[in-house]
């Protein structure tokens, strides 16, 4: 297993929607501060939607705001164009890999897989793969980039309305050592995850709410303390709930802020914020999870 929770953090920006050093910072010490030392940048932080010519920017910002012994973890596409431009660019720092964001829409799995290939040869280390829907990679194209050593870690998170039941899962396991993959989707699948399908680790969204929880979770599952583990993923419950509810990037976008923790802005265009109904729920639930 993995000895951080991987946060998935947003991304804060100011006023004028240039992105926030400060803000940035703060997240990312409160983060810190409970024992969490793996952030990766994607979804919550809208890496679909950065403007090529501030990518390097916010790289260097990420770099520069990490305490020593933390580890982000940038993301890059999704298209196929902006990910190889991004992967030249990604060479100049000292991030140990970089996730590619599942593009859905004109693609075929054969082809994302040599997409995926492309990239990891232009960024010259390993990345991680992330598969959120079916139809983007089979479990034997994904064992293929494994077996070639072009693949850090797998980060799996197709939704399953009973993640017991999952063939693409099971598949994916018989194809890759689980100690390769990663749960992708917070702390409501976990326990079985970990439990039954011997998964590495979990990443989070809500842990950049109260990292210390979500750190003990983790340690809770590593001990085989399954009952500890569920009693604190029961804590988690009411925020994700929200996010599944409303929108998991909006909601977490707003639950940091809405908690205290820092300002995270104004969200980035496609995204939009809540409605005041909304932002009431969610920072009810926030601040009770913090506390």
């Amino acid at each position: 297993m993995l000895t951080s929770v991987i946060a998935v953090p947003p991304l804060a920006r100011t006023a004028s929607g240039s992105v926030c050093p400060e803000q940035n910072r703060r997240l990312i010490r409160h983060i810190e501060g409970g024992g969490v030392r793996t952030l990766l940048y994607g979804g919550n932080a809208v890496f679909y939607h950065i403007r090529p010519s501030e990518y390097a920017g916010i790289l260097t910002m990420l770099a520069e705001a990490a305490a020593p012994g933390t580890e982000i973890v940038p993301s890059a596409g999704p298209g196929y164009g902006v990910s190889m431009d991004q992967a030249a660019v990604l060479r100049d720092y000292p991030f140990r890999t970089a996730m590619v964001l599942p593009h859905q829409g004109l693609n075929t799995p054969d082809g994302v897989a040599t997409g995926l290939r492309r990239f990891a040869e232009a960024y010259g280390k390993p990345i991680v793969v992330y598969i959120k829907a079916e139809g983007y990679l089979t479990p034997a194209l994904t064992a293929a980039l494994v077996k070639d050593g072009l693949v850090s870690w797998v980060k799996y998170a197709i939704v399953r309305a009973d993640e017991r039941q999952d063939p693409f899962l099971d598949e994916l396991t018989q194809s890759v050592d689980p100690a390769n993959i990663v749960s992708g989707m917070g702390e409501q699948p976990v326990i079985h995850h970990l439990r039954d399908r011997k998964l590495a680790g979990f990443t989070s969204g809500c842990v950049c709410v109260n990292p210390g929880l979500s750190a003990q979770m983790l340690t809770a599952c590593q001990a085989g303390q399954w009952e500890e583990a569920d009693r604190i993923r029961r804590v988690f419950e009411p925020l994700e709930n929200l996010r599944n509810e409303i929108n998991p990037v909006r909601v977490l976008h707003a639950a940091v802020t809405l908690a205290g923790i820092a300002d995270m802005g104004e969200i980035t265009p496609l995204l939009s914020g809540l409605s005041p109904d909304q932002q009431e729920r969610v920072e009810r639930a926030a601040k009770e999870l913090l506390a």
